[in-house]
């Protein structure tokens, strides 16, 4: 049996949740590109969370957001 370790990231792919600010979205795709705290973009999966804008931030794990942080 393996103990879940949180402060080293997720127990099944090692990726730990970032706080992300949407730079711009693809509605037609549900994706928008994010920036994270350190200048880092990614292309993220926004379908869980609802509808984005520029500027919301989101809790982003493994390139999905999980959950909205804040509006813009």
């Amino acid at each position: 049996m393996t103990d879940c370790h949180g402060e080293i990231g997720c127990i099944t792919c090692g990726d730990v949740a970032v706080e992300m600010t949407v730079l711009t979205v693809d509605d037609l795709q549900r994706l928008a590109m994010c920036a994270a705290a350190d200048g880092t973009e990614e292309t993220v999966e926004v379908e869980l969370v609802g509808a984005v804008a520029p500027g919301d931030e989101l809790l982003v794990h493994a390139g999905t957001a999980l959950q909205r942080l804040s509006t813009a």
